[in-house]
């Protein structure tokens, strides 16, 4: 999946741009199966941090004025990037863009849930229940994302629904409506299946989110999901016989209230 990834990169109509792979500590071979493509990409490896200290490392290692990520089970189209850069450079003051993408499971396309349904321009509220933007769809400006920190490598999954929120507090997020992405899930490795209580993280980011200070109308949307996701991952986490972590939760709740 990751030379898929990879081609689908190599074949885009544009071609000024430069390919990072970020290898985080995989023990099956990958860095030695990519060496085929020679300096058309440029890899580096490290023990296994997360995703969002590999994200993080990609961008460290980049030069360019955009930032565009492709996680290793998704592809794009090949005017994916295309596309992107004429629509940024037409609308200077964007900051960050996505696509819409073709989501495929298990080896067949499958529509997404009207839940799921990417918004356009202001996405903050719509933004705190779930994650609505994907990382393999957006195009960003480098001095945004050094401007919100990146990804928060403290966080093993949600990293994504951290950072958009973090840039949709005061940043329109313009969807374009082609599906330049194709979208894959459903294998067992899949790192949303790996994971219990992926509200977990939610919380985590929520709280984050919360503390830095928020205009009133904002605050208000995030602590009345902070609270409802706190309460559902004490519950599950009661479900599952984990005490210590349920009377965590009960607690963040009891602060809220």
């Amino acid at each position: 999946m990751v030379q898929e990834a990879i081609d689908s990169v190599l074949a885009q109509t544009c071609n000024d741009f430069e390919l990072i792979v970020v290898d985080d500590g995989s023990e099956d071979g990958t860095t030695e199966s990519l060496a085929r493509y020679g300096s058309a990409v440029r890899i580096y490896s490290q023990p296994r941090r997360g995703v969002a200290a590999a994200r993080n490392r990609g961008v460290a290692q980049a030069t360019g004025v955009y930032l565009a990520f492709l996680d290793s089970d998704d592809l794009w189209l090949p005017r994916k990037l295309e596309v992107q850069i004429a629509f940024m450079r037409e609308r200077p003051w964007v900051q960050i863009c996505q696509t819409e993408e073709i989501w495929i499971r298990d080896g067949a396309r499958v529509n997404p849930k009207k839940k799921h349904r990417k918004p356009s321009g202001d996405i903050f509220r719509a933004s705190l229940e779930l994650c609505l933007v994907s990382p393999s769809a957006v195009m960003m400006k480098r001095e945004l994302f050094d401007a919100v920190g990146g990804f928060d490598e403290t966080l093993p999954a949600c990293e994504d629904y951290d950072l958009w929120l973090r840039v949709a507090r005061s940043h329109m997020v313009p969807l374009i409506g082609d599906p330049l992405v194709i979208k894959r899930g459903g294998h067992t490795d899949q790192l949303s299946r790996s994971i219990w209580g992926l509200d977990r993280f939610r919380v985590a980011a929520l709280q984050k989110l919360v503390a830095s200070g928020l205009e009133r109308e904002k605050r208000d949307w995030a602590l009345e999901v902070l609270k409802r996701k706190a309460t559902i991952v004490g519950l599950g986490a009661r479900k599952r016989g984990n005490q210590e972590m349920a009377q965590h939760y009960d607690a963040v709740v009891n602060e809220l209230s």
